[in-house]
Formats: structure tokens, sequence, C-alpha cells
């Protein structure tokens, strides 16, 4: 037996979610104790109740939070906060708090109904939006995670057009319009593979015993809505073993957004949001909007127009910058020709730059050794001192070196690494070593030491 642990029964809990979902009060006793975990003196502990309306992370949908609280014969109230419920493998559900409470202690327990209802909202939506992407474009929901922020539901299909996604959204927000009821009931096994074998069913959870159903009315073909009076034959909208909360009324989803897709190995991944969810990140794309505009100077609805303009300035700026670097690579290359004339029929020019990027010293070097014949370019970059220096190595053809193999041959016993063309290469180098790295590669130079072109 863990430290800390008491039993007192060893029943599982009723699961009061499971009839009501909206219930966020309830009664109960502490049948078990134990100590999940100690950190500095702190410790983790397990609650097991004989009843609960707590819902444990399970089939995509996260925990319940609230409180446990308790009062002792001398009239002290203790609330111990739940942070986590978990489900073990016999079935028990298990209430994570700091704060112990003994097994026989008769309890109170409160559900944070702001966060029941949003798992509601998101779930009921899954179901829904599951259901229409298969009734619509023939896709079955793989899987489906409910997140802090966003909700996915993972098809089996390579991709959707935008077309897909709106009209799906569209008839999910025109089902939420019409309330339609969600019910729930629970089948034998054996009932259960008779709806699958029938189609009714898509599929069923490995367990044994009875099998709970989460229903979305359908609607007659003269569109009166399941269980209404004028309703005939009906077939459900969605019919799904699912143990997690739902709502009692499409409804009570709210608005139901579809944000995106992404593609997911062979499937396809939509991130969507529901109720208060969705109309939060509607408030979020406004004020985005808002200030985008005000940013730019233009209201909202010319944000495209004022958005494709800068790209195409961007563009325009882009390509003069190209043209000026090309221009100042050429008067620079030849200034420094100038500066470092050739001796024993060889040009070496070597700089380091702590204003230029490796890209501009790249072409530099590139404008040298294409300028004036028997020329080397040792050339460095210490724009950024906190990284790696850059090295480049330009030898004009004619000299008949191997810049590359020179590169190397210098950079790794500096602890660099680099490579390249026999007539131009580049590499990094630890900023503390670059002076010792292009000492050697003057040396190598002079030496002849360089495997030559063959």
């Amino acid at each position: 037996m863990a430290r800390g642990q008491l039993k007192y029964l060893s029943m599982p809990a009723e699961r009061l979610y499971y009839a009501d979902s909206a219930l966020t009060d309830f009664t109960a006793t502490v049948t078990d104790i134990r100590e999940r975990s100690r950190t500095g003196g702190a410790s983790l502990w397990q609650i097991a109740l004989d009843r609960s309306a707590f819902y444990p992370t399970s089939g995509g949908q996260p925990h319940d939070t609230g409180t446990l609280a308790a009062t002792s014969p001398s009239g002290a109230r203790l609330e111990a906060p739940i942070v986590d419920v978990e489900e073990d493998e016999q079935g028990e559900v298990w209430h994570l708090t700091p704060k112990p409470l003994l097994a026989g202690t008769q309890i109170e327990g409160r559900i944070d109904w702001t966060r029941r209802l949003d798992h509601m909202q998101q779930h009921s939506g899954q179901h829904l939006l599951s259901a229409l992407f298969y009734q619509e474009l023939g896709a079955l929901t793989v899987s489906f995670h409910l997140g802090d922020t966003v909700s996915t539901i993972d098809l089996n299909t390579e991709s959707l057009q935008p077309a897909q996604l709106a009209h799906i959204e569209q008839l999910a927000n025109t089902i939420v319009a019409e309330a339609r009821p969600v019910a729930h009931r629970s089948v034998t096994g054996e009932e259960a593979k008779r709806l699958l074998a029938e189609g009714k069913l898509r599929k069923l959870p490995e367990r044994a015993g009875d099998i709970r159903l989460v229903v979305i009315a359908g609607k007659t073909a003269a569109g009166a809505i399941a269980g209404s009076p004028a309703a005939t034959a009906v077939l459900d909208l969605d019919l799904n073993a699912c143990g997690g909360t739902h709502v009692t009324s499409t409804g009570q989803i709210g608005a139901v957004l579809i944000r995106g897709t992404e593609r997911i190995r062979q499937s396809t991944r939509v991130s969507f949001l529901c109720g208060s969810r969705a109309i939060a990140a509607a408030r979020a794309d406004d004020a985005l909007l808002t200030q985008l505009g005000r940013e730019l100077s233009v209201g909202r609805a010319d944000l495209p127009a004022a958005l494709a303009r800068m790209k195409s300035e961007m563009r325009a700026a882009g390509k003069e910058r190209q043209t000026l670097r090309e221009d100042l690579a050429n008067y620079h290359a030849s200034r420094l020709l100038v500066e470092d004339p050739p001796h024993d029929d060889l040009r070496i020019v070597r700089r380091i730059f702590p204003d230029r990027d490796a890209d501009y010293i790249k072409l530099l070097a590139s404008r040298l050794i294409a300028a004036a014949p028997h020329t080397v370019a040792l050339l460095a970059s210490t724009l950024q001192t906190a990284s790696p220096a850059a090295v480049v190595v330009g030898c004009s053809q004619e000299l008949g070196r191997n810049a590359g193999e020179l590169l190397r041959a210098a950079l790794t016993p500096a602890g660099g690494r680099g490579g390249g063309s026999p007539t131009l290469a580049q590499g990094l180098v630890p900023p503390e070593n670059l002076a010792a790295a292009l000492d050697a590669l003057e040396t190598l130079l002079r030496a002849k030491a360089v495997p030559a072109i063959e």
C-alpha cells in the first residue's frame, strides 16, 4: 500500500456526468486516497469517490477541474482544488489535488462550469462536423483532439478545397440554428454490433458491456426535426459511441468556425472552434484587422489592396537593392585591386568586414577573381560576433588552385567547416580562430601546398 493510502471502499465511482452533463454540484464520499508524487516536500494526492461529476481525460477530451470541499466536526471548511482527473485500467476515477481528504469524508464537489461548457461545445461540435464531413464528402474521422485553444479532426482524405470547407461550415451553423436535440442512450454490445453492421454506427470502442451512444437528431423528408410531432421516419444525423460530455441541443454548441487545414501523412487535419471560442477568435481577428488597418492608414476592406501594393513595392525594392549591391561590389573590387597589387604573379586580397554579411563578401570575392587574373580573395565577415565568422575563398581559374580544398585544409584545424567549387568556396569558423584560419590559408597559398585542379 502506497504511503498515505487509506482504503475505504473499492467500487469505481458512479459517473454522474453520464446522466447529466450540465451537473455542476454534487455530494459524495471519499472511498480511497493515495499519494501520487512528492516534490520538495509537497505532495500530490489521488482521491477516489463513490460518485463523481468530474470527467477524466479520455477520448480526445480533457479533464474537468473544480473543487472538493469538506467540513470538519468543528466547522472548519477545507477546499481541495482538483487539478487533474484520471481513469486507471480498472475504471476507477482519480481526482488529483494538493490537499488530502481522508477516506470516509463527506464532500461537496463543484465543477468549473466555464471549462465544462467549453469542452461540451467543442466535443459536440466535433460530432456535428464529423457527421457532415462524412455525409457530404465521404470523409471519415480517424481521430479527434480537443486542445486548450483549438480543436482538430483528422479525416481520411488527402485534401479539402476551400469551397468544401465553407459548405460544411455553413451546414453546421444551419443545424446549430435549428437547435436539434442531442441525446444519449445505452445499448447492449450485441445491439451495438447490429447497428454497426447496418451502417448506422461507424465504429465501436474496444470494451465489454453496454455501450453509450450519443445521437444528433436528423430531419424527415419534410424537414421536421426528429422528436417533433411532424417527425415520422427520421434518420439520425449522427450516432456515435462516446463517453464524453455533450450539450443537449445543437443550439448550445454556438457558432462553428473552421480555422484551416493541414496535411498529416495520408490524412487532412481540420482545425475548428465552437461557441465561446469561436466568438473570441472572431473578436481577436477583428482587433487584428483594425490594428493592421490603422498601421497602414487604410480601412479594413482596403487591406488586401494595401498588402498587394506593399508586396509589389518590396519586390521592386529588392531588385533595386540587388542592383546596388552588385554595383557596390564592382566598385569595391576595383578599389581593393588597386590597394593590393600582385607580387610574384600572385595577388592576395585579404580583408575582414565587420559590417558586411556573408552574401556580400561572396559576391565581392566573385567580382575580384573575375576582374583580375592571378587573384585570390580571402574575405571574412564578423557582422554577427556571437555567431561563427563567415569565410570566403575565391581563386582565379588560371591559378589552377582548388578553393574548396584550400578552405577545408585551413578551417578544419581551426574548428571550422566549409567547402565549395575550385574557384569559390565558403565556410564558418569560430570568431576567436578567424585570424589563425586566414593565416593558414595565406601560408598554404604561398607554399603552393594546395592540391591543383585536375
